[in-house]
């Protein structure tokens, strides 16, 4: 039996499944753990090279006959809000996100649990219990933080925090290179505010200020409504054969 480092990363191949973005279309996945003192480190590599984490699993797509999935992250630095991204900001000055170490708690499972039962019923999460959020956030050996978005309180200005009901969550990995968004929720009961949109203007305005260039927003779908919302934070780049280049939305 051959043994393989400790240091060096085993690669696996899941079987076909369906895809969930593309009828018809079956997916596979390459996968490694992240696990031990240097996880951080090999989820830096394996983020800027086209995979994605979840709990202590870096994955990335290998289907036979498709390459519809594309990684995509945003240049944080060159970003321009729109005028609809700023009347978004507007419309949540009220909002302070507090970063915590990830740790999850009833209040996040609360909201995630209203998410999932109003957006994504029939998801591949939609099953998932407060044992299985509690590892989706406090499995990982990487540099993983929660973000929670509540209102203002009296005296936020004092100690940073918010003190309303928590209305949007997002859990993220920081990189040498940027910021990760791994998974985030919000209040379904609050379309108005637009949460979606605006947790991504805050991460983007979180890395410029830390000095990170990118946000890495995951896969983007050509076609797919579920991932359009991606394509619309510009200027960003696009991971293809060549690495990463930069989005020339005409060009697709």
């Amino acid at each position: 039996m051959t043994h393989h480092p400790t240091q060096s990363p085993q690669f696996f191949l899941t079987a076909p499944s369906p895809c969930p973005y593309i009828d018809g279309q079956f997916e596979r996945k390459v996968f490694t753990h992240l696990v031990g003192d240097k996880a951080s480190e090999m989820n830096d590599l394996l983020t800027q090279g086209g995979f994605r984490r979840s709990q202590n699993i870096a994955y990335r797509p290998a289907c036979e006959s498709c390459r519809a999935c594309v990684s995509v992250r945003i240049l944080a630095n060159e970003f321009e809000p729109t005028r609809s991204m700023r009347r978004v900001l507007h419309d949540n000055t009220d909002l302070i996100g507090d970063i915590r170490d990830a740790e999850p708690s009833n209040e996040q499972y609360s909201l995630f649990r209203k998410y999932l039962d109003a957006r994504h019923r029939k998801g591949g999460m939609s099953d998932m219990t407060v044992l299985d959020y509690a590892m989706m956030v406090e499995d990982t050996h990487v540099n993983t933080k929660v973000i929670e978005y509540r209102r203002r309180g009296p005296d936020s200005f004092i100690t940073g925090k918010g003190r309303g009901e928590l209305i949007a969550v997002a859990l993220t990995d920081i990189m040498a290179d940027g910021l990760s968004m791994v998974y985030s929720y919000f209040d379904p009961d609050l379309d108005e505010r637009s949460l979606g949109t605006f947790m991504i203007l805050d991460h983007i305005n979180r890395a410029r200020a830390a000095g990170l260039p990118h946000v890495y927003l995951g896969y983007w779908v050509n076609g797919s409504r579920k991932m359009s919302y991606k394509v619309r934070f510009t200027p960003q780049e696009h991971l293809g054969s060549k690495g990463w280049e930069r989005y020339v939305p005409d060009a697709v």
